[in-house]
């Protein structure tokens, strides 16, 4: 037993004899004091705050003005090759954001890629940038490598963050000898000394670093989705114009929260402004009659059998598609329909009355009637007094000059979002241009003339007797979008 052990036993003074040792009182003793986490949490507190003040910085280089420290480039491109720019720089719609307020007119019309054009999205008003090569507002300092690394990366000099509206999520497949195509000409145009317009985006979505998560993300190297099928060589060729240079999906596609291209649901319709980009693949597309001759015709010239183009289309149109080759113009459209298009679905038959699924409201005094016939009937007196003028009386139009609407694209849609905005909100005119789409006379709004029982019988009469659709749409729909149409401050066409 060792002499160590306290329960060992220890003689008494009087026998001698061993007794035990009496056990030890702690009662007395204080129990040791609990270890404080204070020094823990002041490391995480500074870790925090070294992040916060790191991310701040971030946030401020990223979103700092950068103009490259250099003397302006001087671009030299033989004419074959200013030209060959030029039809990429078209095919590639950078006109569609770059040109001045207002697109095809406006304050700074005449000056091409001289910016300045707002882009609404849900977080805020983007601006297009300067792109012509002026030295300090422009890109006139940048070289062909930055200039590559903004359009298919999103990054400009100086790493500065560009947002998505750039579409560099479709861009990022763009060949560099494409991109440097472009950039030799948009180098060679006049410069415009037009200062950029700052974003209008409140916090956090102001803060440029934030794009770098989203990248993480959402941008990638792998190829994009596809909405048709194909592998002959204009398929293929139709594919890059389609996918890459035209953008097509990022209209055509629904976002997700964060702004990105849903790709799992790769074409079939997006709403970035007040109308909506209609689903355009090959299933969609013969859904609504189109064949691959109609839709060159249309992307060629804005107007075919099954209707105009109107609202942002129209300008990709005059922009962009009708420069394109009859080579590059059949490709796209086989990529659109595939290199065996599903049949066009032929107009079916005018829907009954009772076929719709829900209740229209839709009698003069938009109280809720129903679909019946009554609802019907009421819907044909507004179109004879409103639409059969222009349209005529069965829907058939006139040629070239006013489209026709029984077989419309837009009428044979199964949301009737387009075709309610078109009744409230009307469509701009067209009016004739040097070689450019086709003129159209406008349609007046009629958002001050009709109540929102009223717009709903004239939709659901068209509906059903001219695209064979149910009379579903009713008058808290309509409420909806007049309500949309005022929010967006889109007035009334005259």
């Amino acid at each position: 037993m060792s002499a160590a052990d306290p329960s060992a036993a220890t003689p008494t003074a009087a026998t001698g004899s061993p007794t035990a040792a009496p056990p030890a009182d702690y009662s007395g003793a204080r129990p040791p004091p609990p270890r404080r986490p204070r020094r823990r949490w002041r490391r995480l507190l500074l870790v925090l705050l070294l992040l916060a003040v790191l991310f701040a910085i971030a946030a401020v280089w990223g979103n700092r003005p950068h103009v490259p420290q250099r003397e302006p480039q001087a671009v030299h491109r033989s004419p074959q090759q200013l030209a060959q720019g030029l039809y990429l720089a078209r095919a590639a719609d950078c006109m569609a954001c770059h040109d001045g307020v207002g697109g095809m007119g406006g304050a700074r019309e005449g000056q091409p890629f001289a910016g300045g054009k707002p882009l609404p999205t849900p977080f805020g008003t983007l601006y297009g940038t300067n792109i012509t090569p002026d030295p300090d507002h422009g890109i006139g300092r940048w070289t062909a490598e930055e200039f590559h690394a903004a359009v298919t990366r999103g990054t400009a000099p100086g790493g500065r963050q560009l947002y998505p509206a750039m579409p560099y999520a479709s861009y990022h497949l763009m060949s560099r000898e494409d991109s440097d195509l472009i950039y030799g000409y948009l180098m060679n145009i006049r410069p415009v000394a037009q200062p950029n317009t700052k974003p209008a985006l409140p916090f956090p979505f102001n803060l440029r670093v934030l794009m770098f998560g989203w990248k993480a993300l959402f941008l990638s190297s792998a190829p994009l989705p596809v909405g048709s099928q194909g592998q002959s060589p204009a398929w293929l060729r139709g594919q890059y114009l389609g996918n890459v240079m035209g953008h097509c999906a990022e209209c055509h596609t629904p976002r997700g929260m964060f702004g990105q291209m849903q790709k799992d649901r790769w074409l079939q319709g997006g709403t970035l402004s007040l109308f909506t980009a209609p689903g355009i693949t090959a299933e969609a597309l013969a859904a609504r009659g189109w064949t691959r001759e109609g839709m060159a015709q249309f992307l060629q010239t804005g107007f075919s059998a099954h209707g105009s183009a109107f609202d942002e289309m129209h300008e990709v149109i005059a922009n962009s598609t009708r420069y394109l080759t009859a080579e590059d113009m059949t490709a796209l459209s086989t990529f659109l329909l595939g290199d065996n298009p599903p049949a066009p679905q032929p107009l079916p038959a005018a829907v009954s009355p009772d076929s719709g699924t829900g209740n229209s409201g839709g009698n003069s005094a938009g109280n809720g009637a129903g679909n019946g016939a009554g609802t019907l009937d009421a819907g044909r007196g507004h179109y004879m007094a409103l639409c059969a003028s222009c349209h005529g009386s069965e829907g058939l139009g006139r040629s070239l000059t006013m489209p026709p609407l029984k077989g419309n694209s837009t009428v044979r849609q199964a949301d009737a979002r387009n075709l309610v905005l078109a009744i409230l909100v009307g469509l701009p005119k067209h009016p004739a241009t040097q070689q450019g789409p086709t003129p159209l006379p406008g349609m007046p709004g009629f958002i001050q003339e009709l109540t929102d029982g009223e717009v709903a019988a004239l939709a659901n009469y068209t509906r059903t007797t001219l695209g064979g659709q149910p009379a579903d749409v009713t008058a808290a729909q309509v409420a909806d979008l007049r309500s949309a149409a005022g929010k967006s401050g889109h007035k009334a066409a005259p």
